[in-house]
């Protein structure tokens, strides 16, 4: 099966590692990073340009295209992909409005009684109205962009001034037109996990469930990131718990979706926030897999992944291609660049990675997020950082307390300058006490 994989991040490493796994799979990889090109073949074309993919998927009989970021989703690369006839897996524009517009979200979750948050949406046009909202809003109180932030448009305030910031920051252009309008939401207490559903458009596959780290300090504290850590499965979503998602969230969005004449095909990432009684809310929907708990979710999943994801695209879910959906846990830290996730410095060298993925005889991968090959002038070549979130080291063993040791055994031994980690990350799934 000839496959092009989009993107060029943590995510897409795992996905061609996993996806190669089936022996009749050919992979091509458009743009990639030094890590995915260990798998697949360079595509040498711009995801961007639709006319470019379409040409390259009929020049190579492309049965399936993988979308991995939101971005060529929300702009309609898979409603061009099958206009044509090829095979994506991925959501249309309009279903993809699920993540590229949270107020869109929001309102979809209202219409199908799908538990969320209580919320108010503004537009750039009321921003008093806003501001005289969120100044009598009980605290805490949490800020969203509406548009894609790269995982940054979110603001949890425990004081009126730091949300009136926040929104005020948004309105004014620091998330260009993803700030345009902005969702206002209650704070809803609990612990986030997450959980993947796949999907054909009415039927559906859950993989292991996850718990990101969003925070870039230990304790979950400082900035908000696009992800510092995951770890799967979360013992935290119950066999009972994931049944109740299940039926009250993935499954009415299924159907709600297919009835607007938006069936969804792909991915649906559902954000939880699951509270001390074990009642789950959604905190957000993404429609592709997420970035760093796909790494960790694709290392225990047993099973033909590409198989699993043509099926899906094909409208025929084939829950036979997988075996067992936790087949171990698996703990993923994500080495950032210094200073992420704001200004960050790149073309530092990244030395020793072989060293760290000897360690359990295979259990640990290293997955290239912000890397590039740069080129010396005596004609060798040598890696280095090219962005934030650098790398995602990911072990996995038969249990957590093992994975989580592996993986920063590892993580000490990968070097670059500026090197920064969350120190605790898997350790809200170990036992209390």
């Amino acid at each position: 099966m000839n496959i092009l994989l989009i993107g060029s991040g943590g995510r897409e490493h795992a996905l061609a590692k996993k996806l190669t796994s089936s022996p009749e799979v050919k992979l091509f990889a458009a743009p990639g990073n030094p890590g995915i090109f260990q798998y697949a073949t360079s595509a040498r074309i711009n995801p961007e340009h639709h006319a470019e993919v379409l040409e390259f998927c009929k020049e190579r009989d492309i049965e399936l295209v993988v979308i991995g970021p939101e971005a060529p989703l929300a702009a309609g690369l898979a409603d061009d992909l099958r206009l044509r006839g090829i095979s994506a897996f991925g959501p249309s524009r309009e279903a993809a409005r699920l993540e590229s517009s949270k107020a869109f979200a929001k309102d979809f979750m209202l219409r199908h009684s799908i538990p969320t948050a209580q919320y108010r949406v503004f537009n750039e046009h009321q921003h008093q109205e806003a501001r005289d909202y969120v100044a009598a809003h009980p605290l805490p109180i949490v800020i969203k962009a509406d548009g894609l932030a790269a995982g940054k448009g979110v603001t949890v305030a425990e004081t009126h001034r730091y949300a009136l910031e926040a929104l005020d920051a948004a309105f004014d252009g620091k998330f260009g037109t993803a700030g345009r309008s902005i969702v206002v939401e209650e704070f809803m207490q609990g612990e986030e996990a997450s959980v993947f559903a796949i999907c054909d458009g009415e039927r559906f596959l859950t993989l292991a469930t996850a718990q990101d780290h969003k925070r870039i300090g230990d304790g979950d504290t400082g900035e908000n990131t696009g992800g510092m850590g995951a770890y799967a499965p979360a013992p935290i979503v119950t066999p009972n718990i994931l049944r109740d998602v299940e039926e009250r969230i993935i499954a009415p969005t299924l159907r709600g979706m297919k009835a607007e004449g938006k069936p969804f095909v792909g991915c649906l990432y559902v954000g939880l926030m699951i509270d001390l009684s074990g009642t789950s809310r959604v905190v957000e929907f993404n429609v592709r897999f997420g970035d760093p708990e796909t790494q960790a979710v694709l290392a225990v999943l047993d099973g033909n992944l590409a198989q699993l994801l043509h099926s899906a695209a094909v409208g025929k879910l084939d829950a036979r291609s997988v075996k067992n959906v936790a087949g171990g846990v698996a703990c993923c830290v994500v080495l950032a660049a210094g200073g992420y996730p704001g200004e960050v410095r790149k073309g530092d060298e990244i030395t020793d990675i072989e060293d760290a993925e000897g360690i359990g005889n295979g259990a640990v991968s290293v997955f290239h997020a912000g890397t590039a090959i740069r080129h010396e002038p005596d004609g060798t070549t040598s890696l280095c950082t090219n962005g934030g979130r650098v790398l995602g080291v990911t072990a996995s063993a038969s249990t957590l307390e093992e994975a989580i040791k592996r993986c920063y055994e590892a993580v000490k031994l990968v070097h670059f300058r500026g090197k920064t980690y969350r120190t605790d990350i898997g350790a809200k799934g170990l036992p209390k006490g």
